[in-house]
């Protein structure tokens, strides 16, 4: 890596996230799903995601203080630098609540608007994925790529669903209409380990309604980075109305069946 500026900013988010992650697992109650030990036990987990939240941004101010903020738990400042960090503290909740290992910490930084350098450390996995833009993408050293893409029709494709239930109850129409046309669908609990995995060539492809800046912006560049196409509605960029991530062939398919079933809305 050429750009001192990168490399500073990938060495401090793999450290954040690294933090936060050690943190998130060794902190977590060995009963949280089952008992609470306060009021309940998403009080426990809240409690928990804004300590890495603050940890995280804690760490960066250190070592960066000009730079601005864009934390899912309420961290917000503009900064001065030029450079902004996108953090989620804890993508997965649900999954961390019950005890299943799909969650993660996911850190990005901006510059000048563009996702620069992404890490999404996954501490139950005992993974660590990380990409600079271009620069590849890798999980604890190893070069990550896309699977060669598929037929649509053999393609495996991982999506999640919302909080809210008319929206939720959308989603679910939209799935039971794409299982016809796909090898299958799967729904890991978590957008930026599903992001990684269309990296890693777990997944064929990867779409989710409703998802914010914090929840694609490491995994979406870690995913281009290992070669995937990522995208919005079409000729649009990820959003919360649509993010979809998969190798370049199985991208416009699903891209074009999304829309057709009108997946971006209800």
């Amino acid at each position: 890596m050429t750009d001192p500026l990168l490399s500073e900013l990938l060495e401090l988010a793999v450290e954040a996230a690294r933090r936060a992650g050690a943190l998130l697992r060794d902190g977590r109650p060995a009963d949280l799903g089952v008992a609470a030990t306060k009021s309940s036990p998403i009080d426990i987990v809240t409690e928990m995601d804004i300590a890495a939240e603050k940890l995280i941004t804690g760490f960066l101010a250190e070592h960066r203080p000009e730079d601005g903020v864009l934390g899912e738990e309420g961290a917000s400042s503009e900064g001065t630098s030029g450079v902004r960090w996108v953090i989620d503290p804890l993508d997965g909740t649900v999954n961390y609540l019950y005890g299943l290992p799909t969650w993660a910490v996911s850190v990005a930084a901006e510059r000048g608007g563009e996702t620069v350098v992404g890490v999404v450390e996954a501490p139950m996995r005992g993974e660590t994925y990380q990409a600079v833009l271009g620069g590849g993408a890798y999980a604890d050293g190893k070069a990550l790529a896309v699977r060669p893409s598929p037929p649509l029709d053999q393609a495996l494709v991982s999506t999640g669903f919302n909080y809210v239930t008319a929206v939720r109850s959308h989603q679910a129409d939209v799935a039971q209409r794409l299982i016809p046309r796909l090898r299958d669908i799967r729904r890991s609990g978590s957008a930026a380990v599903d992001l990684c995995d269309v990296a890693a060539g777990r997944l064929d492809g990867y779409y989710e309604r409703g998802l914010r800046p914090w929840d694609w912006a490491a995994g979406c560049l870690i995913a281009r980075e290992a070669g995937a196409v990522t995208g919005g509605r079409p000729g649009r960029r990820p959003s919360g109305e649509l993010t979809v991530a998969a190798s370049p062939g199985v991208f416009e398919p699903l891209q074009a069946l999304l829309e057709d079933f009108g997946a971006w809305h209800d």
